[in-house]
């Protein structure tokens, strides 16, 4: 089967792709199922071979996805965490990705969060429960938030 050349060239294409953006193994099968029109068994094995050669790492692609997230968008650890596994990253190479995310930058983006959007609710009645189920929602946890509230409010 992979000698196979439509094989050979579909397994160059993913090289290329994977090689300037990073993917975990599970995006990397269900693009491959659509090439290969539904064929699981070429769609696993072209995974095995990018995993063998190192162009899918679902550790490296979990490590990226938290710094990303956490810096860019301002995701915190549970939304993080949730993402990562509905993309099939097993909880060992989440909580490694999540080890690397700086604490004080997370800290940090909260706090930045939740000054901006306080002043878009300040002064309403229900501006701190608004405040609680923003950064909630932005997946931080409860003890943080309350933490960074206190100095807010």
């Amino acid at each position: 089967m992979t000698e196979d050349p439509q094989f050979k060239k579909v397994l160059q294409g993913f090289e290329l792709r994977c090689a300037r953006q990073e993917m975990c193994s599970a995006d990397v099968r269900r693009k491959a199922l659509r090439t290969f029109e539904g064929d699981a068994g070429q769609a696993d094995a072209l995974v095995r071979s990018l995993i063998k050669e190192g162009y899918v790492d679902d550790a490296r692609y979990a490590a990226a996805f938290a710094r990303e997230k956490s810096r860019l968008t301002g995701w915190g650890p549970v939304k993080i965490t949730f993402q990562l596994r509905g993309k099939g990253i097993s909880d060992e190479a989440i909580r490694q990705a999540l080890q690397e995310v700086d604490v004080q930058e997370v800290s940090g983006k909260l706090h930045a969060l939740l000054a901006a959007k306080y002043k878009s609710v300040q002064g309403e009645p229900d501006a701190r429960l608004r405040l609680i189920r923003f950064a909630l929602g932005r997946g931080y946890e409860w003890n943080a938030v309350s933490e960074a509230l206190k100095d807010i409010l």
